[in-house]
């Protein structure tokens, strides 16, 4: 039986009810809702060229009434293989007004790994852009799968005039072109039409608006089936907690618009409250600096390395954030140091946030205004409900006090997963869905992150939490960034070994690290070695990888053993 009373409810530190209810809503609702609101508005700046409300709503008719001509259907899958542009965004919502679910592909992606989530998601048509980049990689898979459809957009014809002109002399390079193919269509052919197309009634509730697969770290990535309510209601669950919600709304759009967090809390978080989105097609500090002085915007969401590169770039000190209101950071733990530094550097406030694909982008955030605790990822959202279940047995719930593992309930959670039922009967205990991160729950409903059920490391049988040593090490002055595995040991099972990066003018060996480290840990928490490298690696968001680093130490047992 549920229980009545929450703990954060009595304490709820956001500035709407905690148990506001959200009707249902079908995405493209969000955008021809505020078109016929503000339809002059400025909805994107990309580069410097400005579209309206009216201009976007307009054009994503088109692409749905382009899609309807080449034979897409409702409940078609369409994906986008596409960085931070306009084609997006108009993409997105015209495949969704048609009833079409949206697929998101990384443009990160090999041939191979887009190949595989081509057929896995039965993606008829695929949107890209000539760019040699993704070109070539959408043409092989073109050659080699089932997928019916190219449209290829052109970045020239999203700038504006003067850029335009200077892409086509300069970047030339940088262009792909596409071959002469009955299967491949321009975008600007595809769009040429009076955006006519028969009217969809949607079921926002059960009808699936977008396809998102999870990022992958352990087996073969997944797509999660994400609603239009679990969507529509996750950007209105985002846009509430922001007391300041709508007035003066400019937000930096260099978040990956294909991942789940900018999809919510960049893209449909934004139409919601008819404010702008500043689009960079890819991060760099200095395009980020600039881009937010040129257009004095409020919000900048990012993933913590996002921030500590804003931070290493000469230009900060110089650089004018009071514009600034909020940085919401999410995607991996937000070290203390980084959002004290940074909140003093720029005068935002630093706010983190909790979130994945499974719960259409966010299930809790600290509070914008107000009691702001360090080191957690605040209270769930409004209409959101979390609990915690046993580490060992996860259909009961953790003991009182204990961590557990964090399942929640709300609106944005997804339906399912595409056609794995069989991943579905584990992932959902009595209508709560299983994370896999372990949590603590604070007197006044606060989470905090312990760590990933499947990174925690079994020291002799102790579970060691990575993310806990990291928290140490980040309190050294030398080191930038820190990652924390477990390596087969044949004595222990396994053993934590860390893997960190120095700022510029750092001295620290790795000796010397492990030295200073160890004695602040517990005698199973201790690191056999502390590794110093150039870079580490990074998942497409730009967060901080693990699963990299346990291959290569698996190889080199492996080598240990063999020779």
């Amino acid at each position: 039986m549920e229980r009545e009373n929450w703990i954060w409810a009595d304490h709820y530190n956001h500035p709407v009810p905690w148990n506001s209810r959200f009707e249902p809503l079908s995405v493209p609702d969000l955008l021809t809702g505020m078109a016929a609101k503000k339809p002059l508005a400025p909805m994107i700046d990309f580069m410097g060229r400005r579209y309206s409300y009216a201009d976007v709503a307009a054009t994503a008719r088109r692409v749905a009434s382009g899609l309807h001509r080449a034979g897409i259907r409702r409940g078609d899958r369409v994906g986008l293989f596409l960085p931070n542009i306009p084609h997006y965004v108009a993409a997105y919502y015209g495949a969704m007004m048609m009833g079409a679910m949206v697929v998101n592909f990384s443009p990160l992606y090999t041939a191979e790994e887009l190949r595989h989530q081509v057929e896995d998601s039965g993606t008829r048509l695929l949107f890209t852009l000539s760019a040699k980049a993704l070109l070539p990689t959408a043409l092989e898979v073109l050659e080699g799968s089932s997928l019916e459809t190219l449209v290829v957009g052109s970045v020239a014809g999203a700038l504006p005039p003067a850029r335009s002109l200077l892409y086509r002399l300069f970047k030339g390079s940088e262009v792909a072109h596409a071959p002469d193919d009955p299967r491949i269509v321009r975008f600007s052919g595809l769009i040429d039409n009076d955006g006519a197309f028969p009217v969809v009634a949607f079921d926002p509730e059960q009808d699936v608006a977008l396809i998102q697969y999870t990022g992958g770290t352990t087996g073969t990535p997944k797509g999660a089936m994400l609603t239009h309510q679990n969507l529509s209601a996750n950007a209105r669950q985002v846009a509430l907690v922001d007391p300041h919600s709508g007035e003066d709304d400019r937000i930096i759009g260099v978040l990956p618009l294909f991942h789940v967090f900018a999809n919510t809390c960049v893209l449909n978080r934004t139409v919601f409250t008819g404010g702008e989105m500043v689009l960079l097609p890819r991060f760099d500090a200095m395009q980020v600096i600039s881009a937010v002085e040129r257009t004095k915007a409020s919000y900048l969401p990012g993933v913590p390395t996002m921030y500590q590169a804003l931070l290493d770039h000469p230009s900060i000190g110089l650089a004018d954030f009071s514009s600034l209101r909020v940085c919401i950071s999410g995607g991996a733990p937000l070290p203390q140091e980084l959002k004290q530094r940074f909140e003093q550097v720029t005068g935002a406030v630093l706010v983190e946030g909790y979130g994945l694909t499974e719960s259409s982008g966010v299930i809790s955030a600290n509070p914008y205004e107000g009691l702001n605790k360090a080191g957690t990822i605040g209270q769930p959202l409004p209409g959101t409900k979390v609990k915690l279940l046993d580490r060992d047995d996860y259909r009961l719930e953790a003991g009182e006090g204990q961590p557990g593992e964090l399942a929640f309930s709300g609106p944005q959670a997804m339906k399912g997963y595409w056609r794995r039922p069989d991943v579905d009967a584990h992932m959902v205990v009595d209508g709560f869905l299983r994370t896999g991160d372990v949590a603590t729950i604070d007197p006044d409903g606060y989470i905090r992150i312990v760590d990933r059920v499947k990174d925690m490391i079994n020291v002799s049988g102790f579970k060691v939490f990575p993310s806990q040593i990291e928290a140490v090490l980040y309190r050294h002055p030398d080191v930038r960034e820190a990652v924390v595995i477990g390596i087969p040991d044949s004595y222990h099972g396994e053993s934590p070994k860390a893997f960190v990066t120095l700022g510029s003018v750092a001295r620290a060996t790795g000796a010397e690290l492990k030295d200073w480290l160890n004695p602040q840990l517990g005698k199973h928490e201790r690191v056999v070695e502390v590794e110093i490298r150039e870079t580490l690696p990074k998942t497409l968001v730009g967060k901080l990888s693990r699963k990299e680093l346990v291959a290569e130490e698996k190889e080199k047992a492996a080598a240990r053993a063999q020779g």
